[in-house]
């Protein structure tokens, strides 16, 4: 079995835009769960020298042996300076993936 579900949001002023995915798969006794989130938001800029905000990468990974269950999660952070029509524009990012894998109940692997 497998579920999907993607959304696409703008706002009104086109300057912040959030994708977003969750997909469940159950295959041989294991319910995976991915989850992918991106977020950009331009801003408009007059200094070039203006500070950018640094990159972060972010990454945990847990594993429950009791409860048969595993978690991934990344978070990646960045920003780009960009000209578009004489403008400075700020493109600030962050993209986030969670997988979440959780042993079926009552289903032996073989």
């Amino acid at each position: 079995m497998r579920d999907l579900l993607y959304k696409n949001l703008t706002s009104n002023d086109r300057k912040r835009k959030v994708i977003s995915s969750s997909e469940i798969v159950d295959k041989q006794g294991v319910r995976s769960t991915i989850r992918r989130h991106l977020i950009c938001v331009v801003k408009e800029i007059n200094d070039t020298k203006m500070a950018k905000p640094l990159p972060c990468v972010y990454v945990l990974k847990a594993r429950n042996n009791k409860e048969n269950t595993e978690n991934f999660f990344c978070k990646l952070k960045g920003s780009v300076i960009a000209v578009s029509g004489g403008k400075l524009l700020l493109v600030l990012f962050m993209h986030t993936l969670k997988i979440n894998l959780v042993a079926l109940s009552g289903v032996k692997n073989s």
